[in-house]
């Protein structure tokens, strides 16, 4: 089984935030393998599938972006024994708007959904996926800035980061981290 979690905030307040990239990516994602978020389960929506062989567990934490941990720990306690299988997709201010960065394993980045995770885990060894959204404008709070929603402006490079995300998520599920990591340089 492989994971998938998109990390976000949940409710309408939140929706197409700069910090719900993740919600957004997986909502694509699921769309993408024809599953639904139809159960809630481990403090977070959750949609199942089967895409190339492998069962899919796409998770979205309702625990809102601070206690991510507390819902991602519950789901790899439950289901998966490696964190290899687990792929989070997260927001980050310290990339440029459209950049997106895969990794198999490191820090939080100062990122507090990440840091929950990790410290609820107790490891930081799993493969993170980050989508660049700027830093903030001088004056402007970090906390503003991830809670704004894009510019007409910026939609259309938003758009095109979630799709390419989202192909290089299924491609990690398909073949792997190597292989994902290389579809995103190319």
């Amino acid at each position: 089984m492989k994971i998938i979690v998109g990390l976000g905030n949940p409710g309408r307040r939140y929706q197409n935030t700069r910090h719900n990239l993740g919600f957004r990516t997986a909502d694509l994602i699921a769309a993408t393998v024809g599953a639904r978020f139809d159960q809630e389960k481990h403090q977070g929506l959750i949609a199942e599938a089967a895409h190339a062989g492998q069962r899919l567990l796409l998770v979205k934490p309702q625990t809102y972006m601070n206690a991510s941990g507390d819902c991602v720990a519950d789901v790899v306690r439950r289901r998966i024994h490696d964190l290899g299988d687990l792929l989070v997709l997260s927001d980050d201010v310290n990339l440029p708007l459209g950049k997106i960065r895969l990794r198999p394993a490191g820090s939080d980045g100062g990122h507090k959904g990440l840091k929950s995770i990790i410290e609820r885990l107790g490891a930081n060894e799993f493969p993170r996926m980050r989508m660049g959204v700027g830093r903030e404008k001088p004056g402007d709070s970090l906390v503003d800035h991830v809670l704004s929603r894009f510019t007409p402006e910026e939609q259309p490079i938003v758009a095109e980061m979630i799709e390419r995300a989202a192909r290089a998520a299924l491609c990690w599920v398909e073949a792997g981290i190597a292989q994902a990591i290389n579809q995103l340089s190319a």
